[in-house]
């Protein structure tokens, strides 16, 4: 895969001899990063899509309800949406957007789609769904702090807001199952191994794994929800950007669990307007990562667990323009639910 990297001005020419000197062929997809951020996306503010939910559940009252799940660093609510006709327990989707607060094409994209879950009634739903916002709040919504953040100055902003440094790589998987109490811990702060070469010891670093697993509050509020829940059938984790579809594991190569699931899902997302995406697992598809959400719910029982990684695969990265908004979150739709959640429900 090609590398995207952002120069800082006064390195501009070292870099350009360094890369020409070399032979290594390169290309400018973005002038200047700081005009394009200060230039805004249309994106939602966390304050705006907390009002957002708030109208949802009004307007739906049968169907969605919110559910604080615990509180934030900065002592903001972590709130998610359920979507459900009734009944305790039932086989349940846990899905996320906005765990990184500079991926803002993540939560649009989860507004659009909870709002398409209340306005398409013929679409098949699963008996609960459970969608989580993490940060700027957006689907099962989880708002971190960064969002705040990122809205306000620090556009690309990745970790949670804890000082001295924020965390990133929080769940647990990474950190080693015979070093820590309670089982096996994998992905977010770290879920499980994150003591791997796929995470960082380094405070300073984005993916510092933290202190140990499960240490910030946020991924503490996320992991003790779905393990009270019980019966989680699914954790669907949506970020940006590269355009793939993603399985575990991130910290090891393991065989393949659900290549043919994600085939089909990436078929049904190409063929809205022909977007191309990737697949595999984590650390075949793009890089060793320890620590991530879906390695932990793998680990944790949950067979069927993916990660969405959306448009677009360099040209704006995470600066990607509002008008892509609608058109990522369609072509997202049937590889989430007319594939992927669709199957879920009809499990045993």
């Amino acid at each position: 895969h090609p590398v995207d990297l952002r120069v800082p001005f006064h390195s501009l020419q070292a870099v350009k001899i360094f890369l020409e000197s070399n032979r290594i062929s390169y290309s400018i997809m973005i002038e200047d990063v700081q005009v394009r951020a200060a230039a805004g996306s249309g994106m939602s503010s966390c304050s705006s899509i907390y009002n957002w939910m708030d109208t949802l559940v009004d307007d739906h009252p049968s169907l969605v309800s919110k559910i604080q799940i615990g509180q934030s660093y900065e002592n903001r609510p972590l709130y998610v949406l359920k979507f459900s006709t009734g009944g305790s327990k039932r086989p349940a989707i846990w899905l996320d957007t906005g765990i990184h607060s500079r991926e803002w094409i993540t939560q649009a994209t989860g507004i659009w789609t909870a709002n398409k879950v209340t306005t398409c009634p013929s679409t098949p739903a699963p008996p609960a769904l459970v969608w989580t916002p993490t940060e700027t709040g957006m689907l099962a919504l989880e708002v971190r702090d960064g969002p705040p953040d990122a809205h306000s100055g620090q556009r690309l902003c990745l970790k949670a807001s804890k000082l001295p440094a924020r965390r990133e790589k929080l769940w647990g998987r990474g950190w080693g199952l015979e070093t820590l109490p309670g089982g096996s811990l994998s992905a977010w702060c770290l879920l499980c191994h994150a003591t791997g070469s796929g995470s960082s010891s380094n405070p300073c670093s984005e993916t510092y794994h933290g202190p140990y697993a499960h240490s910030e509050r946020e991924v503490k509020a996320i992991v003790d929800f779905i393990r009270s829940h019980g019966n989680v059938k699914s954790v669907i984790s949506i970020h940006s950007y590269s355009q793939m579809l993603m399985f575990p594991y991130g910290y090891k190569t393991a065989i393949p669990s659900c290549n043919e699931l994600a085939k089909k899902a990436v078929s049904d997302l190409a063929a809205v307007y022909g977007t191309k995406y990737t697949y595999g697992s984590i650390v075949d598809t793009i890089y060793k990562a320890d620590g991530t959400t879906i390695d932990w719910a793998y680990d944790n029982g949950v067979k069927y667990s993916f990660t969405f990684e959306l448009r677009d695969t360099g040209r704006y990265g995470f600066l990607l323009p509002s008008t892509q908004i609608i058109p990522t979150a369609t072509e997202t739709w049937p590889a989430v639910f007319r594939n992927l959640l669709v199957y879920f429900c009809h499990l045993g």
